[in-house]
């Protein structure tokens, strides 16, 4: 790929009245909670929690360069987590149930966050990755303006679950560098029953499609590490319970063949796994490999898949 190495984030080129705007509209909806598609409508600016049990100020859980991520967001440096407590999800198999379900973390200030976006690039990083931030987009956001006003120039990576608002999307427009976002299930009814949220496939199914809008295809500089652009996860699941060969349909058929797609084998029976048998126990390697066939058979290009602790990348 071919991308100039001198591209900038896009929330330097947002004006303070813009970035201020965005900032303003998103704590309106704080009021009346709608930030993802669970609409727990609780007013979250005056002490009431929804489904996230997270009010108006950002709750972080842990913070540092992160190798273990996609080999375009860790480059030589590695990137940037934040690592955000609770979620809008509450998947039966978490692997990152002490965080998600349990809140492990702390209520931290907006210039407290700012100055851990500052901390992480000053390390070397090259992003900033916010590790389920849909239910906190307007701590986020204004964490971000202050951080830039302190000299932050490295992409905003938005790695979420897929569960997401077209208008809280349409806030992130502008600010957001690289989507990263789960495609989970393509079965709606299983959803609900694993991750206990309705309508998941829809709703991911648009979001996926706004954040390509915003960003296109994942851009990757010459040095190999991604500076703008769409990255979907999918972690596949015992007995075909994330429905993978229709995840992929419809990415390549409806989002873009180029989709750099990263096809997940690490699933293993965590948090409540073990009270659904049909998840207690970990994929095979012949589930694995018809995933990842099926997303050849629809002519996926960019194939990212971590098998056995090592990691392979197609690009045909």
């Amino acid at each position: 790929m071919n991308p100039s190495q001198t591209q900038k984030p896009v929330y330097l080129k947002l004006s303070e009245e813009e970035f201020n705007q965005k900032i303003e509209k998103a704590f309106e909806i704080l009021k009346n909670c709608t930030l993802c598609p669970r609409s727990c409508k609780v007013d979250r600016t005056s002490g009431q929690k929804g489904s996230c049990r997270v009010l108006d100020k950002p709750y972080v859980s842990s913070w540092g360069p992160h190798f273990g991520e996609e080999t375009p967001l860790v480059g030589r440096y590695g990137s940037g987590t934040i690592f955000f407590g609770f979620c809008n999800l509450a998947c039966v198999y978490c692997q990152n149930w002490t965080i998600s379900h349990l809140g492990e973390g702390e209520e931290v200030s907006y210039d407290e966050l700012a100055a851990i976006m500052i901390f992480l690039q000053n390390s070397g990083c090259h992003n900033i990755n916010l590790v389920t931030p849909t239910h906190q987009v307007p701590q986020i956001i204004k964490s971000i303006y202050i951080a830039r006003e302190q000299g932050l120039r490295i992409p905003i990576v938005y790695n979420c679950g897929g569960y997401e608002a077209i208008e809280t999307l349409q806030i992130l427009d502008g600010i957001i560098d690289i989507y990263m976002p789960d495609f989970k299930y393509a079965d709606s009814a299983l959803a609900e029953k694993y991750s206990k949220i309705k309508n998941y496939t829809e709703f991911a199914k648009k979001a996926l499609k706004e954040m390509h809008r915003q960003v296109g295809d994942l851009i990757i500089n010459e040095e190999g590490v991604a500076v703008r652009g769409l990255l979907v996860r999918h972690l596949v699941l015992p007995n075909n319970i994330a429905g993978t060969e229709e995840v992929v349909k419809f990415i390549a058929q409806e989002i873009s063949k180029n989709t750099y797609i990263n096809i997940m084998d690490q699933y293993r029976p965590c948090w409540q796994a073990d009270q659904y048998p049909e998840l207690s126990r970990k994929i095979t390697q012949k589930e694995f490999e018809e995933a990842v066939n099926a997303a050849l058979k629809y002519g996926l290009k960019r194939i990212d898949c971590l098998i056995y602790s090592k990691r392979y990348y197609r690009w045909l």
